[in-house]
């Protein structure tokens, strides 16, 4: 009888104790010019881990913008109606929250975000139907240039959509990656300054750029209830596969430029109309590039020797790691107490 009523304690106090273990998942800030930067911070109950394996629950995440230093809930997916966002035909939300489109040009690319150590482009696709003035246009891709290194990620174009299949390619320094087609499988850079990680098998990613940019990204098609909408006419020969993304940005200068990145410059005036159902932007020629890792736009303040110097730190930083005491390189780091 007493090896039973032990028995039972010493179980209840593991049950106790995995419990409260459980309860204090936490997370570090991983942005050096936060107030927050490295200070451990307690997950919110409702959603106590920074992964899921369904991409339906909320995970837990440091707001490093937080005046308190406080944790947050959110979907691992695009959020289209918060800042940050570029969905739809397109759509963006600035830094600033006010809403605007960009139309650009089918088969270009365009300059979303310069600064001097990151340059981000969006490739453009798209058609015209007879009779309409512009090109209706989706964002195929992004182009990511940094610490030396260029990154990118496209959908592939596809007739129809097959939800079963995988329509995101990704290339790092030329090089083609292959990312397993399995829930929160992830992929780093040698030098640990890049993080690929699924939402789900197919179609859904976070990108983590250390220090940098976090973007999530969703591949979607163009629906025929879209199509019967907006009257885009699609031909039935290319579903217009396209990007839902929404980036949340660190360490961004006061000279940011690019068509998103301007919009987080503290003096910003936005140029979209208020009031109007769809408050259109221009400037095609200030924000057009020649390729899609290219930093040649007439706004484009990206430098490369400024990105050598970043990436020189990156490599000094990683060679000197030190692993015992339970951090990472900054990418999502989780701790317990």
């Amino acid at each position: 009888m007493e090896i039973s009523k032990t028995l039972l304690l010493v179980i209840s106090l593991v049950a106790a104790t995995c419990f409260l273990q459980a309860k204090a998942a936490g997370v570090y800030c991983s942005n050096p010019s936060s107030r927050c930067y490295y200070k451990y911070i307690e997950c919110p109950e409702e959603c106590p881990s920074t992964t899921a394996m369904n991409s339906n629950n909320k995970v837990c995440y440091a707001d490093c913008d937080s005046p308190t230093c406080k944790s947050q809930c959110r979907m691992r997916k695009p959020n289209c109606n918060r800042p940050g966002s570029a969905c739809y035909d397109p759509r963006f939300i600035g830094g600033d929250g006010i809403v605007f489109y960009f139309h650009g040009k089918s088969n270009e690319e365009f300059s979303l975000v310069s600064d001097s150590d990151l340059q981000i482009n969006g490739r453009f696709i798209g058609h015209r139907p007879a009779g309409r003035a512009r090109d209706f246009t989706w964002i195929q891709a992004l182009g990511f240039l940094f610490n030396s290194h260029k990154f990118s990620l496209d959908a592939a174009k596809s007739a129809t959509w097959d939800s079963e299949v995988d329509h995101l390619k990704f290339t790092f320094d030329g090089q083609d990656l292959s990312i397993p087609e399995e829930t929160l499988s992830t992929w780093y850079s040698p030098n640990k300054d890049v993080k690929i990680e699924r939402v789900t098998t197919r179609n859904s990613v976070i990108v983590t750029i250390k220090d940098k940019a976090e973007i999530m990204v969703n591949v979607v098609p163009v629906t025929k209830e879209d199509d019967r909408i907006h009257s885009y006419k699609v031909p039935s020969d290319d579903c217009f596969a396209h990007l839902e993304v929404q980036f949340k940005f660190f360490n961004l200068s006061p000279n940011v430029d690019g068509l998103l990145g301007r919009t987080y410059k503290p003096d910003f005036q936005n140029p979209a109309k208020p009031g109007v159902a769809m408050p259109v932007v221009g400037g095609e020629e200030s924000f057009k590039t020649s390729s899609l890792l290219s930093n040649d736009c007439k706004t484009c303040i990206f430098s490369e020797s400024h990105a050598e110097i970043d990436s020189i730190k990156s490599e000094i930083e990683y060679a000197t790691l030190d692993c015992t005491r339970g951090a990472s390189s900054g990418n999502g780091i989780i701790c317990r107490k």
